[in-house]
């Protein structure tokens, strides 16, 4: 039966594949849309508890902080302690946002589903043994994005918020800070960490089709080191140990993907 299943699938020609192609971007909508429905409905705890969260003086992260300032007797390590109010100055602007929202949610809870299908579409190309080392490869990959987007949630926003939201260039000018602003921030900042999260499955990826190497990524990892320093630095406020607790997560991703980037090449050495 399973010798049938596999004459099957290397029959399918090139329509067929089209065709198999269709329906996994067909389900992966619906399940998008689905959850997007979802979040719609269930806006009064997306906004107010989640998106509207980080800006608030009882949010975790900005209690633990401000505990931390305590502590240590630095002032400046306590944020987000005066929320600001959030203006909205366009018609359609908080019906506009409650869709973009809802999308963005629908994206972030689908997530997990539409790697799944990918994965279905994917692995018939690969051989047993391939098959058997990507076991728990689509947990792995929405494992990695939910934490990135939990770590962007709870650590990079409240940070970005605290420092955004009380920056000023001069004492005459008002701090009015839009609805679609404070939404986008919070929503993009979310999403884009989670798939920052990926680098390590990304390296390995570049790494097996022999465009990244382990040498390469020690070579130049001074530079990396560097980078991260500089993008932990523009997102956090301007002290020490905010940039550090974001910097870490960021460089462990990164050593995370070197050794991976070794692994495969033990497994299969790049052709010099």
């Amino acid at each position: 039966m399973a010798d049938e299943q596999e004459e099957q699938k290397k029959e399918m020609t090139f329509f067929d594949h089209l065709e198999e192609l269709r329906w996994m971007l067909i389900r992966s909508a619906v399940a998008v849309t689905v959850a997007a429905c979802a979040a719609f409905f269930g806006y009064k705890y997306l906004f107010d508890d989640i998106l509207l969260g980080p800006k608030s003086p009882d949010f975790f992260t900005n209690r633990m902080m401000c505990y931390l300032s305590k502590l240590l007797d630095s002032p400046t390590l306590c944020i987000n302690s005066k929320p600001f109010q959030l203006i909205n100055i366009d018609m359609a602007g908080q019906f506009n946002t409650h869709i973009s929202v809802s999308m963005y949610a629908g994206l972030i809870i689908a997530f997990p589903y539409i790697i799944y299908q990918l994965w279905k579409f994917i692995s018939p190309a690969l051989y047993e043994s391939e098959r058997k080392k990507a076991r728990g490869a689509v947990l792995i990959i929405s494992a990695l994005f939910i934490g990135g987007v939990f770590f962007g949630y709870y650590f990079i926003t409240p940070f970005s918020v605290d420092f955004l939201g009380s920056y000023y260039v001069s004492d005459q000018v008002l701090n009015q800070i839009n609805l679609t602003s404070y939404i986008s921030l919070v929503s993009s900042l979310s999403l884009v960490t989670g798939l920052v999260f990926e680098l390590p499955i990304l390296v390995l990826f570049l790494t097996k089709i022999k465009i990244l190497s382990p040498a390469f990524l020690k070579k130049y990892r001074r530079h990396a080191f560097i980078v991260i320093l500089i993008i932990a630095a523009i997102i956090s406020p301007p002290d020490v140990l905010s940039m550090t607790i974001i910097a870490i997560p960021l460089w462990l991703l990164f050593e995370v993907s070197i050794l991976l980037s070794s692994r495969i090449i033990k497994e299969k050495p790049i052709a010099s």
